[in-house]
């Protein structure tokens, strides 16, 4: 069954509870606690279609709370920052009781959730924290720090410096690496590149791997927007200015799935993954379907697994506690600083999948099925 279709209930670890606190729900013009939920409307707004991930996250977060009587006002962004603005502020004009928001830009919503404050409407920041303003009551995401220091040690262990145990590899390089990041707009990218770099940075610093390119900050790396045809323009820059003494590439840290197929497309077009020329190491995140397929075929090293179902029930839970007049649980109360205030956090946890976890991690979860993984492509 695919994705799309399906919402996994939260384990007894992951704690998936409400705690009530003290204190006067905040839905749109004061209390809802004493409404039915088809009364109550939740605006969900999700930055892009462009990306098969949060597809997926809109309609699991729509079919959760649906399944809870709510009503629900989804709507995708196109990665455009202006279009996301003009949706959320028709959420608060149709009368939201609650937003839950994936942010383009982390920093260009403050007018909006200042108007949702004074309204009395809760946000809650998903899997992308919104800086820059008191008005964010909650924050649900994974543990992104953790997302990056899992990469970088898929890397390490790709490349032999590492085994999955922890131990230390038989490899000793030195491996050529490239490093990729996110968006620089987006407060995740930050986490995961600090957190793979922490990881990596005993190794440069003893030459094991060595990044030739010389480009090491995040400045450097980013990608705007993570989209795929910069990650790849930016690959074919590198191997021009780089590789043209006849080195090769031995592995590159790629944040996202997306940008890991852009990354290959660019080496394979210079001949890597052909006679004589080894495919690089190529991490990833999210499990995208055609990724997957690439970790299958041998293509690609490993990807981050963030059980987006278990995001969308944790944003379907905090929604409805608002709703109730009650807290959502946090987990983390410290981490998330968006620049005014410490944003009360519930992180979930990540997994590695090299090839032999595709099965017993992605398809025996019902996450993709055997056949998608074979095709490369989601199901309808």
């Amino acid at each position: 069954m695919s994705r799309k279709f399906l919402v996994a209930v939260g384990s007894a670890a992951l704690a998936l509870t409400l705690a009530a606190c003290g204190g006067e729900g905040a839905g749109s013009g004061g209390d809802t606690s004493d409404k039915k939920p088809s009364e109550l409307t939740i605006g969900v707004s999700m930055p892009t279609q462009t990306s098969e991930r949060w597809i997926a996250d809109g309609n699991a977060v729509k079919q959760k709370l649906e399944s809870k009587g709510y009503k629900v006002d989804l709507q995708y962004a196109g990665d455009d920052i202006p279009t996301q603005s003009q949706q959320v502020d028709q959420m608060i004009t149709r009368g939201a009781d609650v937003l839950v928001i994936a942010a383009i830009d982390g920093t260009a919503l403050s007018s909006q959730l200042q108007t949702a404050a004074d309204a009395k409407i809760p946000v809650i920041a998903y899997d992308r924290l919104i800086r820059d303003s008191k008005n964010v009551d909650f924050y649900v995401s994974f543990d992104n720090y953790k997302v990056g220091t899992a990469q970088a040690t898929a890397l390490l262990v790709g490349l032999g410096l590492q085994n999955k145990d922890g131990s230390k590899g038989t490899a000793t390089g030195p491996f050529n690496v490239e490093l990729f990041a996110g968006s620089l707009d987006d407060n995740n990218a930050h986490f995961f590149f600090n957190g793979a770099m922490d990881t990596l940075k005993p190794y440069i610093d003893n030459k094991s791997l060595v990044v030739k390119s010389g480009q090491t900050k995040i400045e450097q790396v980013a990608t705007l927007r993570w989209q795929q045809e910069t990650a790849q323009k930016r690959m074919e820059d590198l191997l021009t200015s780089s590789y043209n003494d006849g080195a090769k590439v031995d592995g590159v840290l790629s944040p996202y799935d997306g940008l890991s197929r852009g990354i290959i497309t660019a080496l394979q077009n210079a001949g890597y993954g052909g006679a004589g020329k080894k495919m690089p190491v190529v991490t990833g995140q999210d499990a995208e379907i055609a990724s997957v397929k690439l970790i299958n075929d041998g293509v690609q090293g490993s990807t981050i697994f963030k059980d987006t179902r278990l995001l969308a029930e944790q944003a379907a839970v905090a929604a409805e506690a608002y709703l109730q007049g009650k807290e959502p649980q946090a987990n983390d109360v410290k981490t998330y600083d968006n620049g005014v205030k410490v944003v009360p956090s519930f992180l979930l946890p990540v997994q590695t999948v090299y090839k032999d976890d595709i099965k017993p991690v992605l398809i025996d979860s019902g996450y993709w099925s055997a056949e998608e993984v074979a095709a490369g492509q989601a199901k309808g």
